[in-house]
């Protein structure tokens, strides 16, 4: 008689972790099939997180399990994508993270629960933005590519020099950001005094002014 209660409980044993790893079978494949793909992983601070959509940039949208609205379509003149049932879509100056989610409001009027990705392919815009120029009393005022190590110096000389009316000491650089730096350049060409010789970043631009007369 023990013996038979021995089986019956290893028997019931059985059928319960079966019906466990059914229901474990049936719960992985229900979210398979429902759930949309992970996210892709965080880009580094202060690099694809930051960057701003321009004119000549080309977006992949892709819209999850939606075939006929993920499209490849380039940035127009005005600043706007086209995307099947959204309709016009401005994209310019705003982040891939922006236009994923304005996209997505559009669409939630017309699908259940969007899942849309934006991924810069071909950033035509870049190299516009990450130009450096120098402008005002020089002989050749310039906008040309920016290359890691340039300094103020460089471009300026690149610019042809100063002009017989330049007010050098008074010269400015200007950062993208807002930022806004007092530049010697008669102490960087005539004493080489280099404290104001700044490393130069994409997108600056060094201000000479003329003489007052």
């Amino acid at each position: 008689m023990t013996n038979n209660k021995t089986v019956f409980a290893h028997i019931a044993s059985v059928r319960v972790l079966v019906t466990m790893l059914v229901s474990l079978v049936m719960l992985s494949a229900c979210t398979a099939t429902t759930a949309p793909p992970p996210a892709a992983a965080a880009a580094p601070v202060g690099f694809a997180d930051e960057y701003r959509i321009g004119v000549g940039d080309s977006l992949a949208i892709n819209v999850w399990r939606n075939e006929d609205l993920s499209i490849e379509v380039p940035v127009r003149p005005d600043g706007k994508i086209s995307v099947p049932l959204a309709g016009d879509i401005i994209v310019g100056a705003k982040t891939p993270e922006e236009v994923s989610a304005d996209i997505t409001e559009k669409l939630a009027k017309f699908i259940r629960d969007p899942y849309v990705t934006v991924i810069v392919t071909t950033m035509g815009s870049d190299e516009y933005r990450s130009r450096v120029r120098v402008t005002g009393a020089v002989e050749d005022p310039l906008s040309i590519p920016y290359r890691q190590g340039m300094t103020v110096l460089d471009v300026v000389l690149e610019a042809g020099g100063l002009t017989e009316f330049a007010n050098p000491t008074k010269s400015t650089l200007f950062r993208k950001n807002g930022e806004r730096i007092d530049v010697d350049l008669r102490g960087i060409m005539n004493r080489g005094d280099m404290s104001t010789n700044f490393p130069l970043m994409p997108g600056d631009v060094v201000t000479v002014p003329e003489r007052a007369f």
